[in-house]
């Protein structure tokens, strides 16, 4: 296949993500980024199933690995016969690639520098082997990885959003574009297609820096604060909400793996028409590694989890777990404003303790209270 724009081979996509995907070369590194909703996790997909139809391996790469499970999801919808495309973390990635020569840091990643000089002793060399890589939510990625990929990857195309950076090793749209070289291009795609006004109203609110988004055109009700007197109320309270939208995917997002530890046992005794899931990183396989992320239901997860994710209802659950923060530092704000913008319908910001947390205060006209 030549080097010229892949058609688009899917329905499904607005007109400024065709856009975006129709002006992708094949050749060539990218970087793509848009603010949430814009659809970078779709057209990550769209994307890997597009290179891979130049017949050479091609890997969409997510640091999460419950993003890896929606990815994998979605590319199984997409996948045309004969195009080689698997969703793989980075790490099992760079696992596979190095073996055990690949060790961890104390940063939880790898020595960046030994497997650099380790990549570029082969370098240049024509292997059809060599894969096109894919990255989904690279702001969450370090440069190291970047100059890795640089050398291992035919082509390097990354969708990022610098204003939703929730891990410690992370990567600005600068660092990532100057690690991939002077002839990397980068584009943005605009839109907000998952968030009400209202929800993204309130996101707007907690946005650290970038350009500001579109406002989505669909309407909905102002999100929720809600003090809560204790781990039964807020269980009822899903429970309820569970009821009353038997068909909403129902993220309950959780700051503590405490608190995640005294709910879900909560939940699962509850009677809910749908079993709960709960995602916890700490697990290698089994219900709580491995999960449905397409079926209604209640799903309870960590913040540091929710990358990539949407529900139709979020209720971010204990609030109060920030309430000793500065609530004008960064991390916080792009804590909240990542945890907000995964919901499509409805928004519950709830809160235990005597006083309701700094940064639940002074948001008048963008929620209502309970």
């Amino acid at each position: 296949m030549s080097s010229a724009n892949a058609p688009v081979l899917h329905p499904g996509l607005s007109q400024a993500q065709r856009d975006c995907l129709d002006g992708l070369p094949l050749a060539g590194h990218h970087v793509v980024s848009g603010p949430p909703g814009s659809g970078k996790s779709l057209l990550a997909a769209h994307r890997t199933v597009h290179l891979a139809l130049t017949g050479r391996p091609t890997l969409l790469l997510s640091y999460s690995n419950l993003l890896r499970q929606l990815l994998d999801g979605t590319l199984q919808g997409l996948t045309v016969r004969g195009a080689p495309a698997v969703a793989s973390t980075v790490h099992s990635w760079v696992h596979r690639h190095f073996g055990r020569d690949a060790r961890s840091t104390d940063d939880g990643w790898f020595d960046w520098p030994a497997l650099i000089d380790r990549a570029a002793a082969s370098y240049g060399n024509d292997d059809p082997a060599t894969p096109h890589l894919v990255v989904d939510e690279g702001q969450d990625l370090p440069p190291g990885f970047y100059q890795l990929a640089r050398l291992l990857g035919t082509t390097v195309t990354v969708f990022a959003d610098e204003c939703q950076r929730l891990t410690e090793t992370n990567s600005t749209l600068t660092e990532i574009t100057t690690a991939l070289g002077r002839s990397a291009c980068h584009v943005e795609v605009a839109g907000n297609h998952r968030n009400t006004r209202e929800i993204a109203a309130l996101a707007e609110h907690f946005r650290t820096g970038g350009p500001r988004p579109e406002t989505p055109g669909r309407g909905g009700r102002l999100p929720l604060v809600r003090h809560y007197t204790g781990q039964a109320e807020i269980v009822d309270h899903i429970v309820t909400l569970a009821a009353q939208r038997s068909s909403h995917r129902i993220g309950v997002i959780v700051g503590s793996s405490r608190t995640a530890a005294d709910l879900m046992p909560r939940l699962e005794r509850a009677g809910l028409a749908q079993e709960p899931q709960m995602y916890s990183s700490a697990a290698t396989s089994g219900r709580y590694r491995d999960l449905d992320l397409a079926r209604p239901g209640v799903v309870l997860l960590h913040r540091a989890s929710v990358k990539g994710q949407d529900f139709d209802t979020v209720v971010i659950a204990d609030a109060e777990t920030d309430a000793a923060c500065d609530p004008t530092a960064a991390d916080l704000r792009m804590a909240y404003y990542v945890m907000i913008t995964r919901a499509r319908e409805e928004l519950v910001l709830g809160w235990r303790g005597s006083r309701q947390p700094r940064h639940l205060e002074g948001l008048y006209g963008l929620v209502r209270t309970a």
